[in-house]
């Protein structure tokens, strides 16, 4: 049988796992897929996917593509793959694809999710989920704040270790930063507040056509500190032009973050990364 193209939709919670690549000692999502997939399909597939999320990263819509001779009919690959897997990696989708898709160069844009609990009382069930900040956040200043990374800039100020691709050169299309009641990596759309106590998870939504290593966690460090008060909103313009990473933020810690979604057909639009 000639060679398929398989396209995997994954979720995961990252915290039993140290990121997404395969390391020789360490226990990663790609590692726990492919001895699946290898059990499933007696072959060794080696995964392509759209975002080499950290250690301790999760996904709601992560990407993998991998090349296979099986037989198995596509709609029964998500339930034969999930039954070699733990509790932590969902197969949510599986679909046979062109033979010249690849999961991570295909991809048109991506967007991530962070979430921070912004209350001084820690929510144990929650602590490997979001990233918790115990001082009121001025949510309107970080959005402003957000809105000044759109468009094609080089972000070598939120790039850890560089260079650590050919170019620092990316477009963001979409950056905001609001409020919501309760914990959830789908919120839906909620009115922009300053009411923490009633508000007190704030969510920074960003799509791009594509992530420097650590971007998104640099870009909420550096966000953070306008919304504690530290820096204004027009100084993200400046640290973005002055192309130092000494010059932002920390890096925000991993567990707030989310690969939410992969787009590979339509064009960047703001009514998609709203509904997402």
């Amino acid at each position: 049988m000639s060679s398929r193209n398989i396209r995997l939709l994954i979720a995961y919670d990252g915290s039993p796992y140290a990121g997404w690549q395969v390391q020789p000692d360490k226990p990663t999502v790609q590692q726990q897929i492919e001895q699946a997939i290898a059990t499933v399909t007696r072959e060794h597939c080696r995964l392509a996917c759209a975002g080499r999320t950290d250690t301790g990263v999760h996904a709601i819509g992560q990407v993998a593509s991998f090349r296979t001779h099986s037989s198995i009919p596509i709609e029964r690959f998500p339930l034969a793959i999930q039954s070699q897997l733990p509790e932590s990696i969902i197969i949510r989708s599986a679909k046979e694809v062109p033979e010249d898709f690849h999961a991570g160069h295909s991809s048109l844009w991506k967007l991530y999710r962070y979430v921070i609990l912004n209350d001084r009382h820690p929510r144990p069930h929650l602590r490997n989920f979001v990233t918790r900040v115990g001082d009121k956040l001025d949510v309107c200043a970080m959005d402003a704040a957000a809105q000044q990374l759109i468009g094609r800039h080089d972000f070598r100020s939120f790039e850890s270790h560089y260079p650590n691709k050919a170019t620092s050169v990316r477009t963001v299309h979409y950056c905001r930063v609001r409020r919501q009641p309760e914990w959830t990596v789908v919120p839906g759309r909620q009115p922009f507040s300053e009411s923490a106590a009633a508000e007190p998870f704030v969510v920074l939504d960003i799509a791009a056509d594509g992530f420097l290593y650590n971007m998104v966690r640099a870009i909420t460090g550096t966000l953070l500190q306008v919304g504690i008060g530290a820096w204004q909103p027009e100084q993200v313009a400046e640290i973005v032009q002055a192309q130092d990473r000494k010059l932002a933020g920390p890096t925000a810690l991993p567990n707030g973050l989310y690969l939410m979604h992969v787009e590979y057909e339509r064009p960047f639009s703001v009514e998609q990364a709203e509904s997402l």
